[in-house]
């Protein structure tokens, strides 16, 4: 049953925007899942083989790299200009879907990233489409030839972002998760093992687990022993799943501050600074990246890691050309 206190209509709660003081991230309201254990996935867990993917595929034989692919809005020519820029730096680019700037849909999008030689995954949320929309996008995402689906609930709407259209949220990312598994996908869930209530965080990841999901990818946390703390709770809870830790990239005051911003990630602000600091941004945002990756890949469990964010204010190519020169040192040093 639905929880009537959460403003998404939430089962699997808590979602990654709770704020410090525990507050929803859509209203002043205390979170009603920060007040009670998790809730437990009511089916047996998933079980049958995985569906193919060659992410999944990857993963099992070494750590792997999955890139935001951040784009300009409508725009066909760009994604087969950036998607080709990271072709060859990663094993898969991630396309995210934003409260404020609609773009393709999933199934238009994952056939130009075919395409141009990539590797999509997916981001479905459940903000905008009710559940029927969500079985058809599913179902067509396969037919395309998505290697997998990220199901997540979905931010809300800051205040004045499009306030005439309306919020649905018919199902949450978890469950999302298990009808996706149910479609044959693979599917990836998040966890934001940094956000409030973190004791919650590992068993919210077993029961996207027992939902169906194959994948883990996390939101960024302060440091590297934060994250092996998550990793190890998640393990001792019977989380199997190859987790894909968040590395954070930024290369000038607009990107490292756009990240800060974001409800449910941390970002250490040591190195922040110092790469903001620095006499050549751009080179020590690339070092940053680079160095925090090796770090969060040489920490048990952690499978691969997916770069994120904004990456530069100079726009969306030369966004494209940093991660993809992070991707390839990164990928280096693991040959």
């Amino acid at each position: 049953m639905r929880e009537a206190a959460c403003p998404k209509h939430m089962v699997f709660g808590p979602c990654g925007g709770v704020r410090p003081d525990l507050a929803c991230e859509m209203g002043s309201h205390r979170c009603p899942f920060t007040e009670r254990p998790a809730v437990t996935w009511p089916q047996r867990p998933a079980g049958g083989p995985v569906p193919f993917s060659s992410l999944l595929d990857a993963a099992s034989r070494g750590p792997v790299v999955l890139t935001d692919l951040t784009l300009p809005a409508f725009d066909r020519a760009a994604v087969g200009e950036i998607t080709g820029i990271l072709r060859g730096s990663c094993d898969a680019v991630l396309v995210g879907e934003h409260q404020n700037r609609p773009d393709f849909p999933p199934t238009l999008m994952t056939g130009l990233i075919r395409e141009a030689g990539g590797v999509p995954w997916l981001t479905l949320t459940c903000r905008d489409r009710n559940g029927l929309v969500l079985e058809q996008e599913l179902a067509g995402l396969r037919v395309a030839g998505a290697d997998g689906v990220l199901c997540v609930t979905g931010d809300g709407r800051a205040p004045g972002v499009r306030p005439d259209v309306t919020q649905v949220f018919d199902l949450d990312g978890t469950r999302l998760a298990g009808l996706a598994a149910a479609t044959g996908l693979a599917v990836a869930v998040p966890e934001a093992p940094h956000a409030p209530p973190r004791a919650l965080r590992p068993e919210r990841l077993l029961q996207k687990q027992r939902a169906g999901a194959h994948l883990a990818v996390l939101n960024h946390v302060g440091t590297a022993a934060e994250l092996g703390a998550f990793v190890t709770a998640a393990r001792g809870l019977s989380v199997t799943l190859p987790i894909i830790a968040g590395v954070a990239v930024y290369t000038d005051e607009r990107s490292a501050r756009v990240l800060q911003s974001f409800p449910g990630l941390e970002l250490d602000p040591a190195p922040v600074e110092r790469v903001l600091s620095s006499t050549d941004p751009l080179s020590a945002g690339i070092d940053a990246a680079v160095g925090e990756a090796r770090e969060l890949l040489a920490i048990e469990g952690v499978a691969g890691v997916n770069l994120s964010g904004l990456a530069s204010a100079r726009g969306e190519t030369a966004a494209a050309e940093i991660k993809a020169e992070i991707g390839r040192r990164i990928r280096s040093a693991d040959d």
